[in-house]
């Protein structure tokens, strides 16, 4: 008993530094979670918020031959989109963009599939072979293209040399190479977030969905598809957004005929130095962007609801 109580004793004098440490870095874990935090907030602030700020700010004031900006404040620069010359160049953008998206879905979306049901070796290795492009400028991989598929590059020139076509390819300079070259560039984007939500997709449910009687194409239609919707918005609103914004895509492949709406913005600022009017098309892309997410939230909660649902 003596030595129980010299033991005791020893114990709440001689300091435990396990215990010590833990305080000291508990006291010092509120100081180091503050300073990250405001860090991350002065960045977002600085570089993000005061940015667009000024941009809509300036999509609401006038043209300034000397200045570029000036008061009075007016709405004159959103009035110009009604001009029958922009709403048709916004609609070809848009609907590049679109067929775009469309393309990358339909590839995309099996693709991910596969991938997801392969091995955990294989997933990693198909994975860093669609990354891979990234470790090279996309315009240095545009100019590669212009190179393969201009009228005496190599496409052409392989072709001819088997036989196979008389007179070289037309393809630079028109839509066909700007819708390629931008989903050669956004594939990627459209691939990543359907990829993690297959990943997450519960195999019982699928199953559960033959048990009661469902064929594929019901499985699939009533069960899959809506579990793997936020993906697709994710991969839509990653996609169809950048792609009406790659100016530099449209200018190597697709000439003055095939222009974005990143065109008009880069001209605006660059060539014609009417900034208000170019930051009028930048916030109505911002716009477009924050319509789509809020879209992605809405369908994410709803699959979180019948989620919740099919547990309770």
């Amino acid at each position: 008993m003596a030595g129980s109580g010299s033991y005791l004793m020893n114990k709440s004098i001689v300091p435990d530094n396990s215990v010590n440490t833990a305080t000291h870095t508990a006291s010092r874990s509120p100081l180091f979670q503050r300073v990250t935090l405001f860090v991350i907030w002065a960045w977002l602030i600085v570089f993000a918020l005061i940015p667009n700020i000024l941009v809509v700010l300036a999509s609401f004031m006038t043209r300034d031959e000397d200045s570029f900006l000036a008061l009075p404040l007016t709405a004159e620069s959103y009035l110009r989109f009604i001009d029958p010359l922009y709403v048709k160049v916004f609609l070809h953008s848009l609907s590049m963009a679109s067929i775009t998206t469309l393309i990358c879905l339909i590839l995309g979306y099996p693709f991910a599939w596969l991938v997801s049901r392969v091995s955990k070796k294989w997933q990693s290795f198909l994975m860093l072979l669609l990354i891979i492009p990234f470790w090279t400028n996309s315009l240095v991989r545009l100019y590669a293209v212009k190179l393969i598929i201009a009228a005496n590059g190599l496409l052409s020139s392989a072709l001819i040399g088997m036989g196979l076509i008389d007179e070289p390819l037309q393809i630079l300079y028109t839509q066909k190479a700007v819708i390629g070259g931008l989903v050669y560039l956004l594939f990627p984007f459209m691939v990543l977030p359907l990829y993690a939500v297959f990943t997450d997709l519960r195999d019982d449910i699928v199953l559960a969905s033959k048990d009661l009687g469902a064929n594929k194409f019901q499985t699939f239609w009533h069960v899959i598809l809506p579990l793997t919707t936020p993906g697709i918005i994710s991969g839509v609103l990653l996609v169809l957004l950048p792609a009406m914004g790659m100016f530099y895509v449209a200018d190597i492949l697709g000439g003055s005929r095939n222009l974005l709406v990143g065109n008009i913005i880069k001209s605006q600022f660059l060539d014609a130095r009417d900034w208000p009017f170019g930051a009028a098309a930048s916030v109505l892309l911002t716009a477009t962007m924050a319509i789509l997410i809020a879209a992605y939230y809405a369908s994410s909660k709803r699959i979180g609801k019948i989620d919740h649902n099919e547990v309770a």
